[in-house]
């Protein structure tokens, strides 16, 4: 069962008229994928996740040089009303590098590429942390976003993303390095 996913569904158990109801999650059944198509999934999530925090990074290189297009909203920071946004851009560079690297390298290390492939664990969970945490204190704004309605789907994008690779990895240790 190397290769299983576990779906779940809440489904009312059966109660008489006048008790209250309460959803229990059953097992309802298993999805068998091969251990090469998690591998491949798991390298490109991972990847993607790079790929958008590198985007972001450079829009905020852009902003720090005060060169952000137009179309592009500047960041801020919700915490630090008062700072520039030329002084946000440059922590939050700080935090979306590292995060880029991070989740670069997890997809390398995950997939066997130029860094051996058990580095990856202790890569993927701090990058999903600081992540989060350039997103949560500094942001607000995904960087280089040209509308709020476009930031706030990527930025909830990579929370989600961020958020279940921290379950996967701390609760479930899924999958295995």
């Amino acid at each position: 069962m190397d290769g299983c996913l576990l779906v779940w569904a809440a489904l009312p158990p059966k109660s008489t008229i006048g008790t209250p109801i309460h959803l229990s999650f059953i097992d309802v059944g298993l999805i068998d994928m091969s251990a090469q198509t998690i591998k491949i999934l798991v390298t490109a999530v991972l990847f993607l996740q790079g790929v958008a925090h590198g985007r972001a990074f450079f829009a905020l290189v852009y902003q720090l040089l005060g060169r952000l297009p137009k179309s592009w909203l500047p960041v801020r920071s919700w915490l630090f009303p008062s700072m520039s946004s030329r002084s946000v851009a440059g922590v939050a560079s700080i935090f979306w590098l590292l995060s880029t690297v991070g989740f670069i390298a997890a997809a390398l290390s995950f997939w066997g590429i130029l860094i051996p492939p058990d580095v990856w664990s202790q890569v993927v969970v701090p990058a999903a942390i600081i992540s989060i945490l350039g997103t949560i204190l500094i942001s607000g704004i995904w960087p280089g976003a040209p509308d709020r309605k476009l930031s706030t789907l990527d930025t909830i994008i990579s929370l989600v993303v961020n958020l279940a690779i921290l379950f996967a990895r701390l609760l479930l240790h899924w999958p295995a390095s």
